[in-house]
């Protein structure tokens, strides 16, 4: 059975919110992580564990890593803007910005990715609910910003680095599709790899500048292993298992989730405050994203 049809069961479903829960509280987890390390020991930590965690399941399974240097280098490529460069930017601004905030901005991600398409296909007319849905999912972001009044207390480079990284993982997706995927090689195997080259080039950095204090709570450091292991790691396991079962639509639909989850955390776990515009920006974005994407179609979109 082909990726995009999905099965008639519902067997993918608690794998599915498994997905949107632990991606969703990823943003918590680097805000807990950076009670002990720096912005560099979070997005190293979560590669490495993600990685030891990838590397394992594909012994498990048999499946052989890349060994082509093209192939490798593209990877490296994949990892610097999927693992490297978000990791960083995310646990950066989260210094100064909430995890509500954090993830709410990361529900730009199919808006970004969506563009990063029309950027790279530029011989293919935008269709006009591509222009639609990014008119709409902008307008979403500047609600979420509270465009009216300013930033408030959010540093505008705080801002400019997490749409920064969002962008990052708008241009994975058509970097990945041209120069990795055409090698036919299994998911898995892409994903060990990529986690693995993603810690080696952050490795310098965490010897240089990792830890910001020698003081091992358990909380931060659970919360490090749970961001490594299960949002660098089995996520993507899952991810791969949400596609096999219920088609690609299906699991790229999961951002959609994880914007919630990260509110809903934030302010339980946290006690982070909530302004009414950041959750109605988010719904505008995801609104302008599901346009843009063709899911939700209106009579003047066609």
């Amino acid at each position: 059975m082909s990726s995009s049809q999905p099965q008639k069961d519902n067997s993918w479903l608690p794998i599915y919110l498994a997905l949107g829960a632990v991606w969703g509280c990823s943003f918590i987890f680097i805000k807990l992580g950076l009670e002990f390390l720096t912005p560099f020991g979070v997005a190293f930590g979560r590669c490495a564990l993600g990685a030891l965690t990838l590397l394992a399941w594909a012994k498990y399974k048999g499946i052989a890593l890349p060994e082509s240097k093209k192939v490798l280098f593209h990877l490296w490529v994949v990892s610097l803007l999927l693992n490297v460069i978000p990791g960083v930017f995310f646990a950066l601004a989260e210094t100064e910005v909430t995890s509500v905030l954090a993830g709410i901005i990361n529900a730009v991600t199919p808006l970004m990715t969506l563009l990063a398409i029309m950027v790279v296909t530029r011989n293919e007319k935008p269709k006009l609910h591509q222009v639609v849905g990014i008119l709409i999912g902008f307008t979403g972001v500047l609600t979420v910003l509270g465009a009216w009044k300013g930033l408030g207390d959010n540093p505008l480079w705080a801002i400019l680095i997490l749409l920064a990284a969002v962008t990052c993982y708008g241009f994975s997706f058509p970097y990945s599709r041209r120069f990795v995927l055409q090698h036919k090689l299994a998911p898995e195997s892409i994903a060990a790899g990529q986690v693995t080259l993603g810690a080696l080039t952050l490795l310098p950095f965490f010897i240089y500048n990792g830890i910001d204090k020698y003081e091992y709570k358990a909380a931060p450091v659970f919360a490090m292993i749970a961001l490594g292991v299960f949002g660098s790691g089995f996520a993507y396991i899952w991810n791969f298992k949400v596609m096999a079962l219920a088609g690609s639509a299906v699991a790229s639909s999961v951002t959609y989730l994880t914007p919630v989850v990260a509110v809903i955390v934030g302010v339980i776990f946290l006690q982070e405050k909530i302004h009414w515009y950041e959750p109605v920006g988010a719904l505008v974005v995801l609104l302008g994203a599901a346009i843009g994407q063709n899911r939700i179609k209106l009579s003047l979109v066609k």
